[in-house]
């Protein structure tokens, strides 16, 4: 029995009450699994925070496919704008959102003074794959990491998140998931484009949220019980397999699975050609995902030294750049735990990188162009060979990729291409070769994706033109269409291969 207040806010407190019944007796299907992992690590890791309250939930993504997958795809409009824009505990979920403590190089100066600013992380449950997964925020309000930052998002910044994750998602790469975008209806001032500017809110799904620089804090206070006992969380949820080893030789295994994961997670990138613009330590995470999408860019044409961010002026996170800037990443968070494990055990793990990313990277590209794999080391130099003609010629990225889809089978589709003289050129010959020694079956040409003659692309002047529609008529139908368009690409892909691969 809850006893009401005897005073004016009596009608208040029973909506208060109304509203928590009804979200404790939503139907929920019996796939949805609740598993709170993170928030028994204890008040060292998170603060408990509250959600802004916003003056509108103009739902603008809802991502059905995803709410399938953990058990949320049968939730009505009223109960997706509860937990997903007032951020209403899921039942028997996380009771509270927590801030998430964290410290991390920028730009490879180390700042203490970060954490999450304008997010928390307020559920975590299992997708159909038995997959420990993450609800987390982005423009959710403030925290104590905050600083002087409003803890919001612009509804530019909610938009090309959601095509960066879906366009990733569709070749292949490891990426989080946009799942709930709402418009908030708040005027921001920003000063790198014009204001005020529309506001959002973002719902990221995604395995982990626990980042290098998680551990960097806790090496920054000096506190190697909390090391490990971040070590023994990140194997209970994400690498089960090393819970039967203890110190130091479960601290060097986790250590092995991330510098893994990370690998392929760079030689992803190198394969969409894409950009990420920020690899700070506190935008990697213990389970190689691509997440949080600021100033990325997918390439127009190969170019190692193509940056994404306007601040980054020495070009350190170019495109050709990004798998040292994970690995340099990755040599930190070996030093901060080498408190807990001798520094030439994690020294040998680090090894892994370099097979990683050349695993990644052929993962990538032999499943977008839909061709067959062979011994690694002639793999390795036929990418070679075809990332310095990409880049010799200018050669469209997107459209070479589509181009050749399945190897030698597309000979005849490559003809018509708008590129098709740069084909006939003898500097193609070692890469027609290599096409036509890896062909694949060449059934799958008949994805009707592959029946068009160009691709889909997502370079920034078509972001650029998504957002100019929405935001100078309120027009959602490019947007719209880009992500069906990406659907088609997905699907085409799946077509190719049965399913787009994911990472365990």
């Amino acid at each position: 029995m809850i006893d009401l207040p005897h005073s004016q806010d009596h009608v208040t407190a029973r909506r208060a009450i109304g509203a928590l019944n009804q979200i404790e007796q939503m139907p929920v299907s019996d796939r949805y699994r609740p598993d709170t992992l993170f928030e028994k690590l204890g008040p060292e890791f998170a603060d408990p925070v509250a959600a802004a309250r916003f003056p509108q939930h103009i739902l603008r993504r809802r991502n059905q496919a995803w709410a399938a997958r953990v058990g949320l795809d049968a939730l009505s409009d009223a109960e997706w704008t509860a937990h997903f824009a007032r951020f209403e505990p899921l039942p028997q979920n996380m009771s509270r959102p927590l801030a998430m403590r964290y410290h991390g190089h920028q730009f490879r100066n180390y700042n203490p003074d970060i954490g999450d600013g304008r997010g928390f992380l307020f559920a975590q449950l299992r997708d159909d794959r038995a997959r420990l997964l993450d609800f987390g925020t982005k423009g959710s309000g403030q925290t104590p990491y905050s600083r002087r930052g409003d803890g919001r998002l612009t509804l530019k910044g909610g938009v090309r998140e959601v095509l960066a994750a879906e366009m990733l998602e569709a070749l292949g790469v490891n990426t989080s998931k946009a799942f709930s975008l709402f418009e908030t209806g708040e005027q921001l001032m920003r000063g790198d484009e014009p204001s005020p500017t529309r506001s959002s809110v973002l719902v990221r799904l995604q395995h982990s949220h626990v980042r290098f620089g998680t551990f960097q804090r806790l090496a920054y206070f000096e506190r190697p019980d909390l090391i490990h006992q971040l070590i023994e969380h990140v194997c209970a949820a994400y690498y089960p397999q090393h819970l039967d080893l203890s110190g130091a030789q479960r601290a060097a295994a986790m250590f092995g699975e991330i510098v893994e994961a990370s690998g392929r997670l760079a030689g992803g990138w190198m394969g969409a050609g894409f950009v990420h613009g920020v690899l700070n330590t506190d935008n990697l995470n213990v389970t190689g995902e691509s997440f949080d999408y600021g100033p990325w860019r997918f390439l127009p044409t190969s170019d190692p030294h193509f940056t994404a961010a306007y601040f980054d002026e020495g070009g350190l996170y170019a495109f050709g750049r990004q798998p040292e800037a994970v690995s340099w990443a990755l040599a930190q968070l070996g030093g901060v735990l080498t408190p807990v494990c001798p520094a030439t055990l994690l020294e040998a793990e680090l090894a892994r990188f370099a097979p990683a990313y050349q695993e990644g990277l052929r993962a990538t590209v032999f499943r977008r162009l839909a061709i067959k794999e062979g011994a690694l080391s002639a793999d390795i130099e036929f990418l070679a060979d075809m990332f310095a003609w990409l880049t010799d010629t200018q050669a469209g990225w997107d459209q070479y990729f589509h181009d050749w889809v399945c190897g030698g089978a597309s000979a005849d589709r490559a003809q018509h291409s708008p590129q098709a003289a740069l084909y006939t050129e003898p500097a193609f010959t070692k890469i027609r070769e290599g096409l036509d020694a890896r062909t694949g079956n060449q059934e799958r040409l008949n994805a009707p994706y592959y029946q068009q003659t160009i691709p889909v692309t997502m370079v920034i002047d078509e972001v650029e033109r998504v957002w100019a529609a929405i935001a100078e008529r309120d027009d959602w139908a490019p947007f719209e269409a880009k992500l069906n368009d990406i659907a088609e690409l997905k699907a085409a892909l799946s077509f190719c291969h049965g399913a787009v691969a994911e990472p365990d």
